[in-house]
């Protein structure tokens, strides 16, 4: 086969053994890593972004058939709720549903909309509250995001093994500073604060009324985010 030229719109994944793609196993590099192919833009000078999706899918098809090092990401179902049940079931984060009849579009539109099963949001670590019992270098973290330039505050104390309490101790220790960067800082004595720098990938089943995390497990640091890129989810108000 002759050579081509290509730019593809995709993502870097990492699947577990039921081949389902987690965050944490990327993060860890514990699985090897896979290009996800989404969309393709341009092929040998054409610009395929002004035809719609169900033209230059085809040509998307063709395309990564013929190369193994390339994963297609694959449609669930033509009804949209269908493809939501699938994605529920086989425990996927979300799924993004796409107008055949749509352009490629560089922004969020009406025509694909991405549609979460488990809630995934990226939270700033403030601070740590002390380890209890046998748990070592700290309890729970306090996390934040954005609301109108102020950084309002989060908790969760799941996700961690021993190693990742330590690597994450170890992270923290440059970052101790004396006061709390938080607006609505708990009211608990032991709590170490940090400056609000590193951001965490953060798993939760919702967001209360209250705007807090429901049933919240840490799965990873995110390199490629800062801290005041972080906004308090939508949801919340």
């Amino acid at each position: 086969m002759d050579p081509i030229s290509l730019l593809l719109d995709g993502e870097v994944v990492a699947f577990d053994h039921k081949n389902v793609s987690r965050f944490q196993l990327l993060e860890k590099g514990k699985s090897e890593p896979v290009f996800s192919v989404f969309d393709c833009l341009y092929i040998d000078g054409m610009d395929l972004r002004p035809k719609p999706l169900s033209q230059w899918r085809q040509v998307l098809e063709r395309v990564v058939s013929s190369d193994r090092s390339l994963l297609l990401s694959r449609r669930l179902d033509k009804n949209g709720l269908k493809s939501y049940e699938i994605a529920k079931r086989r425990g996927y984060e979300g799924l993004v549903a796409k107008d055949l009849s749509s352009p490629y579009v560089e922004k969020r539109s009406k025509f694909w909309l991405k549609v979460k099963v488990h809630q995934e949001d990226e939270f700033i670590i403030g601070g740590f509250t002390a380890p209890q019992g046998t748990r070592q270098y700290f309890g729970a973290l306090l996390l934040g995001a954005y609301k109108n330039r102020q950084l309002v505050c989060r908790e969760v104390g799941t996700g961690f093994d021993r190693a990742i309490l330590q690597s994450l101790y170890q992270k923290f220790k440059p970052l101790i500073r004396n006061s709390s960067a938080f607006i609505d800082t708990p009211s608990e004595k032991k709590i170490t604060f940090l400056a609000p720098q590193l951001v965490a990938q953060i798993s939760y089943q919702e967001l209360t009324a209250d705007s807090k995390l429901r049933q919240p497990v840490f799965l990873g640091l995110r390199q490629d985010k800062k801290g005041e890129e972080v906004t308090l989810p939508s949801d919340a108000g």
